[in-house]
């Protein structure tokens, strides 16, 4: 084994990634529960296709937590932060909520009153992206810098197999006990998460402006006004500000916007396409998610080998190439029909190169941050990425009703080609790998 490959082998016995691989379960359970599976209830309950792409605005919350970001990153709460650190406090106090709030979710009819069922999943939303924010930044404290990117795809990992869960799983519950019984289960499982945060150790991490230690010892005497200033002035303009000084941060910015954006436009209609093709749930439990989530797991695996070897450019443009055409294989499966082996052919290539890109793209976003303002400046990037994911998706279905499923898959390769050709601008003006070259603090 050569040196590259020993020092890889050890980075993968560190315990580091089995707490980022469970904060990854954590992560990504909600997800689908605010997504694709409630698309597939939606569908099953009526709902047309157009208001199910509108219930996609309900993610807004993962496009705007950099407005909250900088509480979590600098406020300390009541007794948890004491007991368990500012990290895992946090976290704790998060997922006690959204156990809560998933199974009040289940309890909601979308065909009877489908705006009472849209702000639970608002709540959903806005607490899973609250979770988001602390777990993103302590994944990012905890691990040293030559361990992003297998730290990427382990955090893939485990966001995949929440997302496993709480949509093979979800539609396997609802099959058998019916929706409410599907979120209640959801929502059991989130003390996976729990476990993990009790389990694992408070990152160190650099003390934060406004942490007590950080305090000249005047500020004690510090009026309310100045107080209130300097918390505004270190808390919420300095990760910014701190990130707008680095070159080319303008084209960084709206490549994170519009990296997944065709992935996600094919992503927001793929169930109601598999229900309008005749697929049954379990038959998407089956093939859509089982064979699915191997895919997936392998294309995370193939990027954090590639990240480590080639570094974060290269592995950019090469997963993103590969996860634009994979959205050509629905226009197979349109063509084929109600064909399950065509199905296992399309989701198997489609998760395999999203999985790819997936690991790429975190480890560039975990690179881009500042050690003195993770918690924030990884919410400002994540929330811009969410924006595809989310805002602009919410035109899938829109999309869908005038061009139908040809046109329309067609339409969402094309629209990955933009943050391709920002890549390769930003690949030619700054030669040095974007992450090496913006991260500005190291261990």
């Amino acid at each position: 084994m050569d040196g590259a490959g020993r020092g890889l082998a050890a980075i993968w016995r560190q315990p580091r990634l089995a707490t980022v691989l469970g904060l990854g379960f954590a992560s990504g359970l909600p997800l689908p529960l605010t997504f694709g599976t409630l698309s597939f209830w939606l569908a099953e309950s009526g709902v047309s296709r157009t208001a199910i792409g509108l219930f996609a605005l309900v993610g807004t919350a993962y496009s705007l937590k950099f407005l909250w970001a900088p509480l979590v990153d600098s406020l300390p709460l009541p007794v948890l932060t004491g007991r368990f650190g500012r990290r895992r406090g946090w976290t704790l106090a998060v997922q006690a909520a959204l156990i809560a709030a998933i199974a009040l979710l289940g309890l909601t009819d979308p065909a009877v009153d489908p705006a009472l069922t849209a702000m639970a999943a608002l709540a959903v939303a806005f607490l899973s992206a609250t979770q988001d924010i602390v777990i993103d930044a302590y994944r990012i404290e905890l691990l040293e810098p030559e361990e992003q990117g297998m730290g990427a795809a382990a955090i893939q990992w485990g966001y995949r197999g929440g997302m496993l869960a709480a949509s093979a799983g979800a539609l396997y519950a609802a099959a058998f006990g019916g929706w409410a019984v599907a979120y209640a289960v959801m929502a059991s499982l989130m003390l996976v998460g729990v476990a993990t945060v009790l389990l694992s150790p408070e990152p160190a991490r650099p003390p934060h402006p406004l942490d007590p230690a950080a305090q000249p010892p005047s500020s004690a005497a510090t009026g309310g006004l100045a107080r209130a200033a300097a918390w505004a002035r270190d808390a919420v303009v300095a990760p910014f500000a701190e990130f707008a000084r680095r070159p080319g941060w303008l084209a960084i910015l709206l490549f994170v916007v519009l990296y997944k954006l065709g992935d996600a436009l094919a992503g927001v209609m793929a169930n109601p396409f598999y229900v309008a093709l005749g697929f049954t749930k379990i038959e998407v439990a089956n093939v859509a998610k089982l064979f699915g989530v191997a895919a997936t797991l392998a294309g995370l695996a193939v990027a954090g080998l590639i990240v480590y070897r080639w570094g974060v450019y290269r592995s950019l443009l090469v997963c993103g190439l590969l996860q634009a055409a994979s959205n050509l294989t629905y226009v197979l499966q349109a063509w084929a029909g109600h064909d399950v082996w065509v199905l296992t052919l399309t989701i198997l290539l489609e998760n395999f190169t999203g999985g790819m890109g997936s690991a790429a793209f975190v480890a560039y976003l975990s690179g881009l941050c500042s050690l003195a303002f993770t918690a924030t400046q990884y919410a400002l990037l994540s929330s811009l990425a969410a924006v595809g994911r989310t805002t602009l998706s919410a035109s899938g279905g829109w999309l869908a009703d005038r061009l139908d499923w040809v046109p329309f898959f067609l339409a969402t390769t094309a629209a990955a080609l933009p943050a391709l050709l920002i890549l390769l601008w930003l690949g030619r003006r700054f030669p040095i790998d974007p992450p090496a070259a913006a991260r500005p603090a190291t261990r």
